[in-house]
């Protein structure tokens, strides 16, 4: 089980709004208590911050905004002493265009070795004034920006985020000494970044589909030219090599946006990644039908290469399922929610979150969590745009707002300042009233509270070895989903009437039974068999 910390939003020391890595080491008894095995860390490394520190400037330092390299010892050390794991994040597809990398290959010009290090193209018609294909960024517009000398370079998302060259074996052997780095400062593995996009069509042809990060699943179709080719395999297969010569146990965790599930399962072969993170499941509708059809066939693609299936709800790009599940099931997934904008139901997105948590928490595979969802946290659904950070929301005109509405600072104390998130007013986004009822202090030792259900979950799941168990299927209707593992029955409830329990003890429940003993609409139940 781990859980995924967003650093600029989990705690911040010094009270200057932005959370930071002493902020996190002082809250580590909180995850400890929670039952975590590991934490992730999302970016910390120096940037300009153009894309909330996924551009990166030095791959081997600590941006002073969240502390220093001592720090980063210090937190990795004492997270080990509390018996958890650290994952840092490696992003590999781009650099920051404050890289010194990228300030060489501007300066020395066409044709270098240094911008070669890059995807750097002449562009089309007569004078080259139009891009080299009709590629567009994730973040909306176009993914090439000219630079002084004409030529144009490939950004998949910012303009502040060029993509590097992965067919440069200088670029290779880069990344496997910041491997080096890391693991020599005792990190135990790295979760990495846009992980099916490193390789590029050899032609960069033309692509007249929209620019979506997940392709469909459709088998006939043929791949996008910027996303999951086969010669990412091939750098994995080394990092792979890297990581199994140092001792104990060190994992590569993939951000693969791939589908169908066959395709991301050649991510997590043996020779390769440990675990992939499954977007098809995070993005499937609130449905028994189709709850039923990713969870079986996540776990035959992964069961066909010997891996587990890496199951996820939430994480710092999508809207929080708290709110998503909230929408009118069938709702396309919105990128972003503010202002004039449907709303959630908030009951009725908590109700489900907590049954979908429950229902992933006992799946056999791995699980990830994101900072706040232990407190059943929804999206700030109505932020003020002009608070906007995203680039998405600049980029596409301000047609998506993205993805600041699941990345605000997160509430300890309800009467606290900035809630307990730091010691001052300060929060680097706004955070909502609403946030004083879902605070930790609110919710510790309350019965029924999501963080305590949480708690019970993942104390449960590791009691009954639910993520190294084997799922045999007992319904799988319309409106109703039974399985077995580890010992234990597992029903949720999606439709409308009530329906009776498996029979046994009941162990677990994400939300309250009905008198007469009966699950009610969105509600997962565990149940020891009599």
């Amino acid at each position: 089980m781990i859980y995924q910390i967003y650093p600029r939003s989990f705690a911040d020391s010094d009270g200057d709004g932005i959370g930071d890595l002493p902020g996190i080491t002082a809250r580590l008894d909180h995850l400890a208590e929670l039952g975590v095995d590991a934490i992730w860390l999302s970016p910390f490394y120096p940037s300009p911050q153009a894309d909330a520190g996924y551009d990166v400037a030095d791959y081997r330092d600590v941006e002073p905004l969240f502390g220093t390299l001592a720090d980063a010892d210090h937190l990795i050390a004492q997270a080990r002493a509390r018996g958890l794991r650290v994952i840092v994040d490696l992003v590999p597809n781009h650099t920051s265009s404050a890289h010194r990398w990228f300030d060489a290959a501007l300066a020395t010009g066409p044709g270098s070795a240094e911008r070669q290090r890059y995807v750097f193209r002449d562009g089309r018609g007569p004078d080259g004034t139009e891009p080299p294909n009709d590629w567009q960024s994730v973040f909306g517009g176009p993914a090439w920006t000219r630079v002084a000398d004409g030529q144009w370079y490939l950004h998949l998302f910012d303009p502040g985020q060029p993509d590097l060259n992965w067919d440069n074996p200088e670029v290779r052997t880069e990344f496997l000494d910041v491997l080096r780095f890391w693991l020599d400062r005792a990190v135990d593995g790295f979760r990495v970044d846009v992980a099916h996009g490193l390789i590029k069509q050899a032609d960069l042809a033309d692509w007249q589909e929209p620019q979506e990060i997940l392709s469909g699943p459709e088998t006939d179709k043929p791949r996008p030219p910027m996303w999951d080719q086969d010669g990412v395999h091939e750098i994995y297969r080394d990092w792979r090599r890297l990581l199994d010569g140092y001792p104990g146990e060190r994992i590569l965790v993939a951000e693969a946006w791939v589908e169908p599930a066959e395709r991301l399962a050649r991510y997590v072969r043996p020779d390769e990644m440990h675990q992939a993170f499954n977007f098809e499941y995070l993005l499937a509708s609130w449905t028994a039908p189709a709850q039923y059809a990713v969870i079986t066939r996540s776990l035959a693609a992964t069961d066909a290469v010997g891996a587990p299936t890496t199951w996820v709800l939430s994480n710092h790009d999508v809207v929080r399922h708290a709110s998503r599940l909230g929408l009118p099931v069938g709702t396309a997934r919105p990128n972003g929610i503010g202002i004039g904008d449907e709303q959630p139901d908030a009951a009725t997105g908590l109700r489900r979150a907590r049954a979908a948590t429950l229902l992933m928490l006992a799946l056999p595979g791995s699980a990830y969590l994101f900072q706040g969802e232990e407190l059943g946290l929804p999206e700030h659904t109505t932020m003020p745009d002009e608070a906007r950070q995203d680039p998405t929301w600049e980029r596409s005109g301000h047609t998506q707002r993205g993805r600041d509405g699941c990345r605000v600072p997160i509430p300890w104390e309800a009467d606290a300042p900035s809630y307990g998130f730091g010691p001052t007013d300060a929060s680097w986004l706004p955070q909502p009233p609403v946030w004083a009822e879902y605070a930790l202090d609110r919710q510790r030792g309350v019965t029924g509270s999501t963080y305590e259900m949480y708690r019970a979950a993942l104390r449960l799941r590791r009691t009954h070895g639910l993520g190294r168990g084997t799922l045999e299927w007992l319904s799988s209707g319309d409106e109703v989903l039974a399985f077995r593992n580890g010992g234990l029955v597992v029903l949720t409830n999606f439709g409308a009437a009530a329906v009776p329990p498996p029979g046994g003890e009941l162990v677990h429940s994400s939300g309250p039974l009905n008198a007469d003993g009966s699950v009610p609409t969105d509600v997962t139940v565990w149940v020891r068999p009599a």
